[in-house]
């Protein structure tokens, strides 16, 4: 009796075909895992050091002005989350081109994933505040990665020992368990990493709470009160004072640096006969003092919204040079942020004793929020804000304007950076009633003030509109003015006039190299 042939084995059910998606995968996974590492690493180092976030400042250091420009214009405040957004994308499909690398070409992506680490390591070395321990995230964190990598994609390739034939081809695929047991462990050092370096950068939780406790001293000069009629109160027009939560943020800061005031102090230094330093304690020891003023970024459009007014508490920037005697021949201040952004500020500004230039410690009543600067910045009315509104200031360094420079300055923008007389229409926003149509908005020229302000309607004449109260030149002024407009769509314009009698300019040029100008214009439709 013949006995029947035996079956061929079956194919392992741990085992599939090898794919270059799985290689991505892998990876993907290791990148993600490098990362993480790094960041529980730059949480013991320095929060700078992070591989991601010293990436993206030198990412935000090397773009040019009009690319800037662009970014603010497009994303406002959002800016920062598109780029670290844009980062991540970026590094995933370079971490799958990585993981394909490694199972074809081995060890190409091993190699590729060590060079990002390398440069990521020199990166955070080169940022202003670094030392050599910054290096040390990248360097860990992509070693890991390349450790995780390469124990996947082993796990990719057939066993060497079998022969590779049609009717084996499944059994010389890749050891299905392995792979998800490396990938899986990758995965969890990277939740793992992640979570840690969370809890060891508890700083800002720890900022928050010191801020949240804190009372500063009253003001020994108060701020005059806000005249009743300084606001209008017209529905949908911006509100005379801005709150916090909606005043404007931007800055170079990625992350967002947590100072304990207790750490906190400034050094006024340079081409001065005495410098010195000043703790916190010293500060609000101090007689402070209380001033309304509006603040403007260069990005701002015309008729865009990166500018607001505040009532800020601080002690005069002009008695705090005064103390440190400036020298003959400076002509600038260099005031450095703990995050290495520069502002240049005419030293001629910060001393004139009509305007009220401050190292502010409040905002509206509350320590500065930490997205502002806590716990000091400056404040210069008159001034756009990238030569002037330097946040977590902790030095001024008195110069010249021929040895230093700002942050903006080497990338194309002014030096000098004063405001423009500027106006916005706010209201009405898309369609009116026909007939008496209620037109409002803002308009500024910080220390110098609003004289005027007029709107017309299509190609008409220019109507003056009526300038509510205000507390004084350094911020802007709320108008309003009554249209008789028929059925149909117009066209809305205003212009606005200094107190000196400078009328904005009806050239349109954009906020590059130093604000933008024209005159702002709405469609509304009328019904």
């Amino acid at each position: 009796m013949t006995q029947a042939p035996e079956r061929s084995a079956s194919p392992r059910t741990d085992r599939i075909p090898h794919d270059a998606r799985w290689a991505a995968l892998a990876g993907v996974v290791a990148g993600a895992a490098g990362l993480a590492v790094a960041e529980l690493v730059a949480a013991l180092v320095a929060p700078g050091s992070s591989t991601l976030f010293a990436g993206g400042a030198a990412v935000v250091d090397a773009v040019p002005g009009w690319l800037k420009d662009f970014a603010v214009q497009w994303f406002g405040t959002a800016d920062k989350a598109v780029l670290l957004g844009t980062m991540g994308v970026v590094l995933a499909v370079g971490a799958a081109l990585a993981g394909w690398a490694e199972l074809r070409r081995p060890p190409l992506g091993s190699q590729l994933i060590g060079a990002v680490g390398v440069i990521g390591a020199v990166v955070a070395v080169l940022r202003p505040e670094a030392t050599p321990l910054w290096a040390l995230p990248s360097l860990v964190g992509i070693g890991g990665a390349v450790i995780a990598l390469r124990a996947a994609a082993a796990r990719l390739r057939p066993e060497p020992d079998l022969r590779r034939t049609p009717d084996r081809d499944a059994a010389a695929g890749m050891d299905r368990r392995g792979f998800l047991a490396a990938t899986g462990i990758a995965a969890g050092v990277a939740v793992l990493a992640l979570a840690g370096s969370r809890l060891v950068s508890a700083g800002s939780a720890a900022v928050n709470a010191v801020r949240d406790t804190l009372r500063l001293p009253a003001a020994r000069r108060a701020a005059a009160p806000v005249p009743a009629g300084a606001d209008l109160e017209i529905p949908d027009l911006t509100p005379y004072v801005t709150p916090n939560r909606d005043f404007y943020r931007i800055d170079t800061a990625l992350r967002v640096p947590q100072l304990d005031p207790a750490d906190w102090s400034l050094e006024v230094r340079g081409l001065v006969d005495e410098p010195f330093t000043i703790t916190w304690d010293e500060l609000l020891a101090l007689p402070l003092e209380e001033h309304h003023a509006t603040l403007a970024c260069v990005s701002n459009t015309v008729g865009g919204d990166l500018i607001g007014n505040a009532l800020w508490l601080g002690y005069p920037i002009r008695a705090l040079l005064e103390r440190a005697r400036p020298q003959a021949g400076a002509d600038m201040v260099l005031s450095r942020s703990d995050d290495g952004f520069t502002a240049g500020t005419p030293l001629e500004v910060l001393l004139d004793p009509d305007r009220d230039s401050l190292l502010a410690v409040g905002m509206n009543g509350e320590p500065l929020p930490v997205e502002h600067g806590f716990p000091a910045r400056l404040v210069v009315p008159g001034l756009y804000g990238y030569v002037s509104a330097t946040k977590w200031v902790t030095s001024l360094e008195v110069t010249t304007f021929d040895a230093d420079q700002g942050y903006w300055t080497p990338r194309g923008w002014s030096a000098l950076g004063p405001v423009k007389v500027q106006s916005r229409i706010d209201v009405p926003r898309g369609s009116a009633q026909a007939g008496a149509v209620t037109v409002a908005g803002v308009a500024w020229a910080q220390h110098t003030g609003i004289g005027a302000v007029e709107v017309r309607a299509d190609d008409g004449d220019w109507v003056p509109a009526e300038l509510a109260e205000t507390v004084g030149p350094d911020t802007w002024r709320q108008w309003h003015v009554s249209l008789d407009l028929a059925a149909g769509d117009h066209t809305l314009t205003v212009r606005a006039t200094d107190a000196d009698g400078l009328t904005q300019t009806e050239a349109e040029a954009p906020p590059a190299p130093d604000g933008a100008t024209g005159w702002h214009t709405v469609q509304v439709s009328v019904g």
